[in-house]
């Protein structure tokens, strides 16, 4: 994660996600280039608020990054099927209980078109990003909870910059990527079950 502001007043305060490791300008611009998650924080008068957010942010991050370090990387080598995937996906991104309950029961004739078309999008993500395609992602539990996660910070449609953040800060982003870390964490701990 990076944090990058223009000191001038007139650019961004800009908070994102990046596989560059930033030390000079030219690997700034290369991060920039290729951010995923970006927060924009415009110069105006709710930019302190926003910035105490991203700080939040920031410290939770800093506070948990070792043990989430530890726990994706046991996630990158637990093996999971495209199958057990596509499952995992609906699950997660199960709109209420009666839609979870149907999930499990098998009842397909009882999805609707739009969450039928919104798992087919996450599974897209899966089966088509770039980060998706790494050793410790394709076809692991860690890419699978990827996926979820890439497909709300790369690929949902947000009115605009702060809809995004305030979704994945607190919004219904959050809850669903809460449901997939849930069961992914159940599936490392006792396997196939996890999805029944």
């Amino acid at each position: 994660m990076f944090l990058t502001t223009s000191h001038d007043g007139f650019g961004s305060i800009t908070a994102s996600f990046t596989p560059i490791r930033i030390c000079c300008q030219n690997t700034l611009n290369a991060a920039l280039k290729n951010q995923t998650g970006a927060v924009k924080i415009r110069h105006t008068a709710n930019a302190h608020e926003r910035l105490k957010q991203a700080h939040k942010l920031l410290g939770i991050t800093n506070q948990l990054g070792a043990e989430m370090g530890q726990l994706f990387n046991h996630w990158s080598k637990v093996k999971i099927t495209d199958k057990q995937v596509k499952k995992l996906v609906q699950m997660a991104m199960a709109p209420n209980k009666e839609m979870l309950e149907n999930i499990i029961k098998g009842k397909k004739d009882e999805f609707s078109s739009v969450f039928v078309n919104t798992v087919e999008k996450v599974l897209e993500y899966s089966e088509t990003s770039l980060t998706q395609q790494f050793e410790t992602t394709k076809g692991t539990l860690f890419g699978a909870y990827n996926s979820v996660t890439g497909y709300f910070q790369n690929i949902q449609n947000y009115k605009t910059d702060e809809a995004k953040f305030n979704s994945i800060m607190s919004g219904s982003a959050l809850g669903k990527v809460q449901a997939a870390f849930d069961l992914c964490s159940d599936f490392a701990r006792i396997g196939v079950n996890a999805l029944n």
